[in-house]
């Protein structure tokens, strides 16, 4: 029997003689530990996103202004067939939204702050690593 006058500290419940509020403390940290789940898995898919310079470039074209597939792979520079893998990806992260337009169907960003993100993403890093700007060389831009 856990008999504590004072409480559990870093992350863990804590636990009184009073057994009574047991279930209590065991939803809050299931709850606690729910979101830190959602707030990780939400940052990985994120990270996933931008491991592949493909689903990368289709998120800065879809940052511009919505694109149908067809010109986005001419855009980029890949196969439809590629591209359509790649948008299926992005769709299953929650990124990008298909908009079916009559017989075609137009990607954009699923919401607005993605593009946001995006951009203070791409300051930050530059920020860290001038040299990644492909101008700083030629133009001093970073």
């Amino acid at each position: 029997m856990i008999q504590s006058s004072t409480p559990i500290t870093r992350g863990v419940c804590r636990h009184t003689a009073d057994y009574s509020l047991f279930p209590v403390f065991i939803i809050f940290c299931i709850m606690v530990d729910m979101d830190t789940l959602l707030h990780r898995d939400a940052l990985s898919r994120f990270g996933y996103a931008l491991s592949d310079s493909t689903r990368t470039q289709v998120l800065l074209s879809l940052r511009e202004t919505p694109g149908y597939p067809s010109d986005l792979a001419d855009q980029i520079g890949v196969s439809r067939q590629i591209l359509s893998n790649h948008l299926a990806c992005l769709r299953g992260c929650g990124l990008v939204v298909a908009v079916p337009e009559g017989r075609r169907t137009r990607y954009e960003l699923a919401d607005p702050r993605i593009g946001d993100t995006l951009g203070q993403l791409m300051d930050l890093v530059l920020a860290v690593d001038p040299t990644l700007c492909p101008k700083s060389d030629a133009e001093g831009c970073c």
